[in-house]
């Protein structure tokens, strides 16, 4: 079992919960996806959708939904969560996002990607999985990817743990120049790749995508979100309105946790 499975598996709870703690990023990711996403029941591949928050509520508006994802746990999760809900989904498969080879080629109208790419810590694998995402869509169909800021780690540090820039100064430079930050203790995120914003769009079209859209999840209210998040009716609505809104904005994409990429299959 990799390291990455092996957090998941003991994170299951912890990951459906996350977006309710975070709601606005799950709202404009959703705005997202109404926006650009073919009528249901389009075929979608939800690869490494964890305990299927996504895939679940897309199957609620009538999408064909595959999940697939690295944890057993989330996938288990994520079976009894649709039976709960009484939302069928087509199929929870264990795999792994650089190797698709159990799905045909041009066989989903669109794959969602929002996960892997935090975990994938060389630029080889970060490729293939995108390699295969391509390789599975239809032609022209859609691919959105979520990727995590190289900048995250230090606002997180600088709101919950300022003293982290010292205690880690050789981690901290190996995240500046490299994006990668291995784990440090078991309970804390598991290895992972932080981008540069500005690595993503000739990331995404040299691997034979055409971009769409790139927006910040959290708009500008990222790390100072929590009394936004505890709105409701329409002061949320207007909220999540204008971080969708200003998360399009590139001058803002930097100071994001994360960048959702938009793009068509070339």
């Amino acid at each position: 079992m990799s390291k990455i499975e092996k957090f998941y598996d003991a994170k299951v709870v912890y990951e459906w919960e996350r977006l309710e703690r975070h709601r606005t990023e799950f709202a404009v990711t959703m705005q997202a996806l109404r926006d650009y996403l073919p009528r249901p029941s389009a075929k979608i591949l939800d690869i490494g959708g964890g305990p299927g928050r996504y895939a679940i509520a897309l199957a609620k508006q009538g999408y064909n939904v595959t999940l697939l994802d690295i944890s057993k746990r989330c996938l288990e999760f994520a079976r009894n969560k649709a039976k709960e809900t009484k939302v069928r989904l087509s199929e929870f498969i264990h795999g792994n996002a650089t190797n698709l080879k159990m799905f045909s080629a041009e066989s989903y109208d669109a794959v969602l990607l929002m996960g892997p790419m935090y975990h994938l810590l060389s630029l080889s694998e970060r490729e293939k999985a995108l390699q295969e995402a391509r390789r599975v869509l239809k032609k022209e169909g859609l691919i959105f990817a979520s990727f995590i800021m190289r900048y995250a780690v230090i606002r997180w540090a600088a709101k919950n743990e300022p003293s982290w820039i010292l205690e880690h100064q050789q981690r901290l430079r190996k995240l500046l120049v490299t994006g990668i930050l291995e784990a440090h203790k078991e309970n804390t995120f598991t290895d992972a790749y932080f981008a540069d914003p500005l690595e993503i769009k000739p990331l995404m079209e040299s691997n034979g995508f055409k971009t769409m859209d790139l927006i910040a999840c959290e708009g500008v209210i990222s790390m100072i979100e929590d009394k936004v998040n505890e709105l409701k009716g329409d002061l949320w609505d207007a909220w999540v309105e204008l971080n969708y809104k200003l998360g399009k904005d590139p001058t803002v994409h930097g100071a994001a946790e994360h960048l959702l990429y938009v793009g068509r299959k070339m």
